[in-house]
């Protein structure tokens, strides 16, 4: 009865969590950035085949050419072993710009499996047009910024491709934040960067703003021109002294591939237009100027170093304690500014108390203003003596940014009663100070332990007795058994082709994996390319043939000697000739992409049950 209970449950978790993975969502995607004239896709996806009723609002800034194009889709994915599938419909529009200006095409509605839902808004930036060129090509909703790709010239000029450095100030105080922005622009569709030497920032101290991993590149339209852009590098720097201080140029050594048109009109009709060429090109920034102006005269007394807009709180944790009971005193320094290179404020503690060095915390993060959050910072004292004292307020003073004067800020005061504890009380502190990781308090000398009841009778060792022989026998046994298992594995590794057949189903389905996200991406040819490695380099692994010497003759008639049916062979080379071709043959290509990916999964799977290695 429990197990049938228990398999209930399990079918309805189940069921739920089905239930929940197949909510319908409906949304809009469309370029963040275009320019003027440009086609570009507005699509709207809801993930369900059971609509109706799709209702877009009118569309202002933009022409519509074509649409609604209404087409169905069908994903399906593997993760982690597990199938997922996803099924709907999208309707597509194509668009064009007619003027700039930052436009906004609100929530479309629709009837989805009888319920009505609206989508999310698209927000779209339209460049005005290129006046490096006459005119402006697009493909796909992006434009083709290269205006010299396909000339006779093998250069590229300081206007297609340059970085460059920019500050949020050119004329700051002493300490005060500013932040430098390396910028890429380009209007060639490939270039890398072989060597960057940025500058040592000498009289600054500096820190880097973190980036993500991968560039995310937009369009942008400056000085006339219509640039790819991406942020290279970010810093905030604090100047160290006045005067005029000098950012050092920044070079980037650049290797740019560029088509050059061909002569030859055969060679420019074989090779697309022209020749692939490899440009190395040195881009240099401008050195940059900072007038670092001194702080004013009249610092207060206890002016510690801060500039910035700061504020500051105190709180203990008790203000009756026993002799040798620790007081804690917590001051919080929270705004913007160099918070990290602030001097700890001091505070005054009666004759009496013993005081250890303040334990700092700094929850901080780096803004374009300097560093923005809190530091915490912890004094610990111990009363030695019973009495009434007074901790006095602690006074904090800066140099304020914006109203360009000193402030200084006061704490509250705190009265402490200390009461005489009962004996030296032993106490324990650690983990606090850097004077000791453990220290007892309240004693000099200790007594000498009198209880020997744990004391050995004589004659009684530790040596030759059995714990004795097992502390050498039981590693030595570990050590065989870790030098026997190690000594199979690597001679398993060593076999690379063994090694390679064992590993290629696996890479495989790696890349399937790669496909299949493609694939709900609509990226068409890349996820052709990626089935494409996924079946050659899968049947390179298993047949232990390199990828340059593979052929579908010789693939025939490797797997014809491995066993292979006809009938599957014949299978596997049609899925080959179906993806090197489905990406040029009309029609649905949600459809074509959607057959290409199940029918190699399905002979990928075949073959692997039928060649054992």
């Amino acid at each position: 009865m429990r197990r049938v209970i228990f398999l209930l449950i399990a079918i309805l978790i189940v069921n739920l969590k089905t239930f929940a993975d197949d909510k319908i969502s409906f949304t809009a995607t469309a370029p963040d950035v275009v320019v003027v004239g440009d086609q570009f896709r507005l699509s709207y996806k809801v993930t369900t085949q059971k609509v109706k009723d799709l209702r877009v609002p009118s569309i202002k800034g933009f022409e519509v050419l074509m649409g609604p194009n209404r087409s169905s889709f069908s994903n399906t994915q593997i993760v982690n072993g597990k199938m997922t599938s996803e099924k709907g419909v999208t309707f597509t529009y194509i668009l064009m710009a007619n003027a700039e200006g930052d436009f906004s095409i609100p929530g479309a509605t629709i009837n989805a499996d009888g319920e009505q839902m609206i989508s999310n808004s698209v927000k779209i930036k339209v460049l005005p047009p290129d006046q490096g060129t006459s005119s402006n090509s697009s493909q796909g909703g992006r434009t083709k910024l290269s205006a010299s790709a396909g000339s006779n010239s093998a250069t590229v000029s300081n206007q297609d491709v340059f970085v460059t450095a920019n500050v949020s100030k050119t004329s700051v105080y002493e300490q005060e934040a500013f932040m430098l922005t390396y910028k890429i622009y380009t209007r060639e569709s490939r270039m890398g960067f072989d060597n960057v030497k940025l500058p040592d920032f000498k009289g600054f101290h500096s820190q880097e703003i973190e980036r993500p991993a991968n560039s995310t590149w937009s369009q942008e339209h400056y000085k006339g021109r219509n640039y790819y852009t991406t942020v290279y590098r970010q810093f905030v720097l604090f100047p160290q002294q006045s005067g005029k201080l000098v950012i050092e140029p920044a070079r980037f050594d650049a290797s740019i591939e560029k088509v050059v048109q061909s002569a030859d009109p055969f060679d420019a009709f074989f090779n697309g237009g022209g020749n692939v060429v490899s440009v190395k090109k040195a881009l240099t920034t401008p050195a940059i100027d900072i007038n670092v102006l001194p702080l004013p005269s009249g610092k207060p007394a206890g002016f510690s170093g801060g500039v910035g807009e700061f504020s500051i709180t105190s709180s203990i944790n008790s203000t009756e304690v026993k002799t040798n009971d620790a007081i804690t005193i917590k001051l919080v320094i929270s705004g913007t500014g160099n918070l990290k290179l602030l001097s700890n404020p001091e505070i005054e503690f009666p004759e009496g108390f013993e005081v250890y060095d303040p334990k700092v915390d700094n929850q901080v993060r780096l803004t374009a203003n300097g560093l923005s959050g809190n530091k915490i910072i912890e004094y610990l004292a111990i009363p030695r003596y019973a009495g009434d004292y007074k901790i006095p307020s602690v006074s904090f003073s800066y140099f304020d940014i914006k109203s360009k004067s000193y402030k200084t800020l006061k704490t509250e005061e705190y009265n402490i009663r200390v009461e005489k504890g009962a004996g030296n009380a032993e106490q324990v502190i650690s983990n606090f100070t850097n004077k000791e990781d453990l220290k007892i308090l309240g004693e000099d000398i200790r007594f000498i332990k009198l209880n020997d009841a744990d004391i050995q009778p004589r004659g009684e060792f530790f040596y030759g007795s059995l714990a004795y022989w097992l502390f050498y026998i039981i590693p030595a046994l570990a050590f065989a058994i870790f030098f026997i298992v190690y000594r199979k594995q690597a001679a398993e590794n060593a076999n690379v082709v063994k090694m390679r057949t064992k590993k290629a189903n696996k890479v495989a389905l790696k890349r399937m994996k790669t496909a299949g996200k493609l694939l709900a991406e609509n990226k068409k040819e890349a996820f052709y390319d990626e089935i494409l490695k996924a079946m050659w380099g899968y049947i390179s692994d298993k047949l232990s043939i390199p990828v340059s010497k593979l052929s579908k003759d010789n693939i025939s008639e490797k797997l014809r000697k491995h066993g292979v049916e006809e009938d599957l062979i014949k299978e596997f080379l049609g899925v080959l000739d179906e993806c090197e071709f489905a990406r040029f043959a009309p029609g649905d290509e949600n459809e074509k992409m959607d057959k290409v990916y199940t029918s190699s999964l399905a002979v990928i799977s075949k073959m692997e049950n039928i060649i054992k290695h």
